[in-house]
């Protein structure tokens, strides 16, 4: 993200069960200008257990993060992550980016009306899939996130 107090305050956190997926997350983002610091997660229940408080560290009051959600996850997928998130007061307001080999249009719209951010399905073919997590790279260094904030403390 870009370099200034608000975009560096910001944690991706990459909902991956697939290593070389995730790894390749990492790298691209980086490849792209994005330095931001990363948080992996191999399954929904980790997330979800991040975001209750139930690890350490546990999310920062005043901090941003950015959530890129895979769907197909053991214990707990990403759909079920996302629909906690978005009932939840204190964690509703992180962004969700969809990033799933899923290219079903019942499970794309699903996952808009429970609020997700924005949905962006991963090209089976690795050129194309690079292309794509480059060009989510560029967009993330212009976004602008809102914080986690007093009001979002407590458990999820």
């Amino acid at each position: 993200m870009a370099d200034n107090d608000e975009t560096n305050n910001v944690t991706i956190l990459i909902a991956e069960d697939d290593d070389g997926h995730a790894e390749l997350i990492r790298d691209l983002l980086e490849e792209v200008g994005v330095r931001n610091p990363t948080r992996r997660f191999s399954d929904g229940q980790e997330v979800l257990d991040f975001l209750a408080g139930d690890t350490s560290p546990p999310p920062q009051i005043g901090h941003r993060y950015l959530m890129l959600l895979d769907i197909r996850m053991p214990r707990v997928n990403g759909v079920e992550v996302l629909r906690r998130m978005k009932a939840d007061s204190r964690l509703r307001d992180i962004p969700v980016i969809m990033l799933t080999t899923s290219d079903s249009p019942r499970e794309i719209q699903e996952c808009y009306h429970l609020g997700c951010s924005c949905y962006v399905t991963k090209p089976v073919e690795f050129g194309r899939f690079a292309e794509v997590l480059r060009q989510l790279g560029l967009f993330l260094m212009i976004v602008h996130l809102p914080k986690l904030g007093p009001e979002e403390e407590g458990r999820a």
